[in-house]
């Protein structure tokens, strides 16, 4: 690989490490989250960060796939510009949910998180199948995300 060919791959991971520890930062497991009923359904603890890692690990190969597969400059902005933006909705659910402590807000916000992975696997899936398949773990954990934010609202209601 020559020298240039490595900045693509440095900046994904740097996105990913960074996306990965605003999100860590925020998310505080303290006295007010562990007092949330949850459902018996609830992933183990340890599994999160198992998970979290292995799917910011994904992204950022699916982010580099899809940027060296991408026909176009303009199709290259729109890729760094989405992952962006999902890494936005990505550490803004940890904020809403841990930091507001506001689940209720969280849930509105998971739909466009999961939204934006959508967006994503569908545009970069046009030019790189193996965007596609290397984000579907990240849908199918927030899909359990959304699902587990939905049964803590709802066992904990209200909230704010």
């Amino acid at each position: 690989m020559h020298r240039e060919g490595f900045l693509p791959v440095i900046l994904a991971a740097m996105a990913a490490l960074i996306v990965a520890a605003g999100g860590a930062t925020i998310t505080d497991l303290g006295p007010w989250y562990q007092g949330l009923n949850q459902p018996g359904w609830a992933p183990p603890g340890w599994l999160y960060g198992v998970a979290w890692t292995l799917i910011f690990a994904l992204a950022a190969l699916a982010s580099l796939a899809a940027w060296r597969a991408a026909p176009t400059r303009n199709a290259r902005t729109n890729v760094i510009g989405l992952f962006a933006f999902n890494g936005f909705l990505n550490v803004m659910w940890s904020l809403l949910f841990f930091r507001v402590q506001r689940p209720d807000w969280a849930l509105i916000e998971v739909a466009a998180l999961w939204l934006s992975i959508a967006v994503l696997i569908v545009y970069c899936g046009r030019f790189s199948k193996l965007t596609a398949w290397l984000l579907l773990p990240y849908i199918g954990w927030v899909s359990v995300a959304a699902a587990l934010n939905y049964a803590i609202v709802q066992l904990n209601s209200p909230f704010g």
